[in-house]
């Protein structure tokens, strides 16, 4: 016969259990695996710069976010870095739409963005974006501008 000590004991620990499994499902939400189960569809697009872009990045479209980059390798090929971007299964993009990487601020992360174009078709799953824009280095643009600065000083 039980005690009522060890029937605390007992529903505690299943609380706990309860609560760890919430955790876990809580933290792949953002990951590879939680891409895979959420449905939708993957599009490629292959930038020559994705600082600061890596898996679990929003993907966003006016603004809003709309997906999540699933995943970021480097083709040996191009030396072009593909990300993939999962997004839901009611967004369709046309064939011409443009994917820029971009930046919440000075010291804000990034993220991509996705520009809708106007063609009378859709992207497909799996198709590529062809209309990139990669990274831009806030350090590159400020030693450009202090070259520009000092040529224009020079006699």
């Amino acid at each position: 016969m039980t005690s009522a000590a060890e029937r605390a004991e007992l529903w505690v620990g299943a609380a706990v259990l309860v609560v760890a499994a919430g955790f876990l499902v809580w933290s792949t939400a953002g990951s590879r695996l939680g891409a895979r189960l959420a449905g939708g569809y993957e599009l490629r697009a292959a930038f020559p710069n994705v600082d600061g872009i890596e898996v679990g990045t929003d993907v966003r479209v006016a603004g809003l976010k709309v997906g999540r980059v699933s995943a970021v390798d480097l083709n040996p090929q191009t030396y072009y870095a593909e990300a993939r971007l999962r997004l839901p299964d009611t967004i369709r993009l046309p064939s011409d739409s443009a994917a820029l990487i971009q930046s919440d601020g000075l010291l804000g992360g990034a993220y991509i963005e996705l520009q809708p174009g106007g063609a009378p078709d859709n992207l497909a799953p799996g198709d590529e974006i062809e209309d990139v824009q990669g990274a831009v280095s806030l350090i590159s643009l400020m030693m450009k501008f202090v070259d520009a600065q000092s040529s224009e000083d020079s006699p």
